[in-house]
């Protein structure tokens, strides 16, 4: 079932030689084992699918009842089978490495992702020589409005190509660089498999016109590293068609990742491009210990940052660069959802300098609904938008969730514990003072 099933060797093709990260792992199926600080889902079936649409929804709903310009999440797992995010992931990454395995090529090794350009001539010939498309073939990838124009292919250029909407061959071949072989790109989906990724690009229609129609945003939650190529595209989709006049549909960036800057950069700047409403959400990161364990177990780079000190500058330089969006545009939101007080005091720093004003609502913050009122409270009393997230569910699933939130927070609830004598003390004080209410004895 999902990803506990046979491994795909036995059934896809060429799926022995699929990248380490993106294969299904018997050891990982089921991916809420060691994973208790964030909700897990797990696929059962089709039926199940629709029950956590049907969730959702009523959630959609009980946000807008309850306030103007709420939110709500949702988990894209949730809602269709993992292996198709595993594939689409795979396919996206392969697409991107060999951008720049061409960049290299062209002695552009090194640069930001959005820096690299290239040369559409001495493109066509690389992929002419290595027996991918002849240079006639590939003459109609690079005539498009804007694409190719320059005399140049950038990243987002390049990502275009296999757009749904541009309909590239689904056997395109790419190098595989370690054996030397060509592949297709695509892998060949089953009846089955083509029906379940429909499904879910339905309830995420459904879901998102749902949101529009009761004027909720919708945060689409990032998950592990292995799915969130698929997750991140299947929301820009979503940002393309739902963010035309005001961010409805949130993506979320997670900062221990070390490809973050790269990921907010190039979204960023394709939502320029392209004239929507670029939305974030930034997290540090739920998934660490069992990351880390599967890129061990299995043999592929740890995706995390070595550090949280690196987290945090990664946070701090994402935040900074749709800061700077938002002044500059007007045309980015971000929520800042995070615990850490550091992060919260930098960003109404970076908002003052910007002269970014809390009532534009472009910034908001989020922690989790019994943690850190301590800082929640002040910034709702100072005109920030401030919100609460609501975990719910079985007792048993969610206690396990709440107590590993504590167990990471300490540090906040001893200062909430401190904070709370000191009013205490204040209150017997002023009881035997006989002034309560006077706050001048």
């Amino acid at each position: 079932v999902g990803l506990c099933g046979p491994s795909p060797s036995s059934s896809t093709p060429g799926a022995e030689r699929r990248e380490k990260q993106y294969r299904a792992h018997r050891g990982f199926g089921d991916r809420r084992n060691g994973v208790i600080s964030a909700r897990t889902y797990f696929y059962a079936d089709e039926a199940k699918c629709d029950q956590h649409m049907e969730t959702f929804l009523h959630c959609i709903d009980a946000s807008s009842g309850s306030l103007e310009d709420g939110f709500s999440a949702i988990k894209l797992t949730a809602l269709g089978r993992p292996q198709f995010l595993l594939q689409f992931s795979e396919v996206l990454v392969k697409w991107r490495r060999f951008f720049h395995q061409m960049a290299a090529e062209q002695g552009q090794a090194g640069r930001a992702a959005l820096e690299m350009k290239l040369e559409v001539e001495k493109l066509q010939e690389a992929l002419a020589n290595l027996g991918i498309v002849t240079k006639a073939e590939s003459q109609h990838w690079f005539t498009g409005e804007n694409l190719g124009v320059s005399g140049t292919v950038d990243l987002l250029d390049w990502n275009s190509l296999i757009d749904s909407r541009t309909k590239l061959s689904k056997l395109l071949l790419v190098p595989n660089m370690k054996s030397g072989q060509l592949e297709p790109l695509l892998s060949r989906f089953t009846e089955e498999e083509e029906l379940q990724m429909k499904r879910m690009l339905q309830r995420m229609d459904i879901l998102a016109k749902r949101a529009t129609e009761k004027g909720v945003r919708l945060m689409v939650d990032a998950e592990q590293s292995y799915f969130q190529p698929a997750i991140s595209r299947l929301t820009l989709e979503m940002q393309r068609r739902f963010n035309r006049d005001r961010a409805v549909i949130f993506n979320t960036y997670q900062c221990y990742l070390k490809e973050a800057y790269d990921n907010v950069t190039v979204d960023v700047e394709l939502s320029r491009r392209e004239g929507w409403h670029f939305g974030a959400k930034l997290v540090r990161g739920a998934y660490m210990e069992q990351e880390r364990e599967r890129a061990a177990q299995i043999g592929y780079e740890d995706p995390i940052n070595p550090t949280y000190e690196k987290t945090n500058e990664m946070y701090h330089r994402c935040l900074d660069y749709i800061l700077e969006e938002i002044k500059h545009s007007r045309k980015a939101s971000v929520m800042v959802a995070t615990h850490n007080e550091d992060t919260v005091k930098f960003t109404l720093r970076r908002m003052m300098e910007l002269g970014i004003h809390p009532s534009e609502k472009k910034v908001c913050f989020g922690q989790l609904l019994g943690m850190c009122d301590q800082i929640t409270f002040p910034l709702g009393q100072a005109g920030f938008p401030v919100y609460k997230y609501v975990p719910y569910g079985p007792v048993n699933e969610v206690l396990p969730y709440l107590s590993r939130r504590a167990q990471e927070n300490r540090g906040f609830m001893e200062r909430a514990n401190r904070e709370r004598d000191l009013l205490w003390r204040e209150v017997k004080r002023r009881l035997l003072a006989g002034s309560l209410f006077s706050p001048n004895h």
